[in-house]
């Protein structure tokens, strides 16, 4: 993955912003002022912060070295991710979108429906 797909699939969600907070290196994606994603594009190697279900960070540590626990964040609910190739895209894709459904799912139930949030069906 490239620094500009990685953004490209942050970005591709509803209501995501990036923005950059803490310097003009680190572009933190955003929703609803929320972050679920944290990335110095311009790394070498590239990596992302991602938020995850406690259980399931523990489980990708164990499966895959590139997993950490998030450097610099709250190691039960973030991972970060070495994006060299060793973890497939698709599953890099499914973490952003879990990282953003984590966020968006403690959101008030007014803002997740101004997001058409896919799961929001689900919920009622």
């Amino acid at each position: 993955m490239t620094p500009q797909e990685l953004k490209n699939a942050c970005l591709a969600l509803t209501g995501a912003r990036e923005e950059f907070p803490f310097d003009d290196t680190n572009s933190v994606f955003k929703v609803t002022g929320k972050i679920f994603a944290i990335s110095r594009l311009g790394g070498d190697p590239l990596r992302v912060s991602l938020k995850c279900e406690p259980e399931l960070a523990v489980q990708l540590r164990a499966t895959y070295p590139a997993i950490t626990p998030g450097y610099h964040l709250n190691k039960r609910h973030w991972n970060t991710v070495v994006l060299d190739g060793s973890v497939p895209d698709p599953l890099v894709l499914d973490m952003i979108e879990d990282s953003y459904d984590l966020v968006v799912a403690a959101l008030p139930k007014r803002e997740r429906e101004k997001l058409h949030w896919k799961a929001l069906s689900r919920e009622e």
